[in-house]
């Protein structure tokens, strides 16, 4: 989507369907004449000449983005004809992302989706924290009280991975809480409980995406070796931009064990070579060609 409303399009539009209709894949192509995008199934697109749109569609939601306004009507007079449309008009706000537009380019932020987590956690009128978890914390499988029922913590983690999102500060720490889903402990909710304390005292942060982008990718690489201490595995981590705008990120335990820090590394490098080249084959998608080399740093 930040692809979709940033560099390709002039307008966007929300579309939302009334009822219990759910989008059918094959009514939709046939009905719009779009293709199916390689990178994302949930994508379709059409080009004629220099009109280009596209379609991002989740369930019962659709994003429609263009750089022809008589295109997207077209399209919307041709949907309503198949469902019942609501139209809210200009993108603004979309599964939970803010999305504000200015001459200099896109802002995205989960203002409204941090106020919710935090309203449902009771953590409203919590104490501010200035940094996500105390540094050089360990986390263990087997250190502290279970908890009496285990959904308040799935629920609580699942919230914070959808807010990793527009947080990129986020991933590191949520990705270590994600690994005690089955059984997870006291200490475990206390982290997850810092966490959100975070995210009240940095409501501001949000993505910004330039509109004078050059759309070469570049991504940056890290690995901590062995750093599991139940297992000993290690994690990698990384985040992509398009030249100074900031797109993806990504922290995950290895599946194996590295023998060296070495190895590590190059099992990152290998995990995000496999994203990279996803991303350029979703570039593909939108007829943008990419002649730079990917730069990996």
């Amino acid at each position: 989507m930040v692809l979709l409303g940033h560099s390709l399009c002039a307008q966007s539009v929300e579309l939302e369907l009334e009822g219990s209709d759910v989008v059918a894949v094959d009514t939709l192509t046939e009905a719009t004449d779009h293709s199916a995008a390689l990178a994302d199934y949930s994508l379709f697109t059409k080009t004629e000449g220099s009109s280009f749109i596209a379609i991002l569609v989740y369930v019962d939601d659709i994003l429609i983005v263009s750089n022809d306004m008589q295109a997207v009507e077209s399209l919307k007079s041709l949907l309503n004809e198949k469902f019942k449309l609501k139209d809210p008009g200009k993108l603004k706000y979309f599964l939970g992302l803010e999305v504000a537009r200015s001459p200099a380019g896109i802002s995205l932020c989960q203002r409204k989706y941090s106020l919710k987590i935090l309203q449902d956690a009771g953590l409203l009128t919590s104490k501010p924290l200035t940094f996500p978890t105390e540094q050089n914390i360990k986390l263990s499988k087997d250190v502290g009280d279970l908890l009496p029922g285990p959904t308040v913590y799935r629920r609580l983690v699942g919230c914070l991975l959808y807010h990793t999102l527009t947080r990129p500060d986020l991933c590191y720490s949520v990705n270590r809480l994600s690994q005690y889903m089955a059984k997870p402990r006291q200490p475990h909710l206390q982290v997850a409980y810092r966490i959100l304390q975070y995210v009240k005292g940095t409501f501001g942060h949000r993505f910004f995406f330039q509109a004078n982008n050059t759309l070469s990718l570049k991504a940056f690489i890290d690995s901590n070796w062995a750093s599991c201490p139940n297992n000993r595995r290690s994690t990698s981590g990384y985040c992509v931009f398009l030249e100074n705008s900031f797109v993806s990120c990504k922290t995950k335990k290895q599946t194996i064990v590295s023998r060296s820090f070495v190895e590590t590394e190059y099992r990152s490098l290998a995990s995000t070579t496999c994203d990279i080249i996803w991303f350029l084959t979703l570039l593909s998608d939108f007829s943008v060609s990419h002649s730079h080399s990917t730069q990996l740093l």
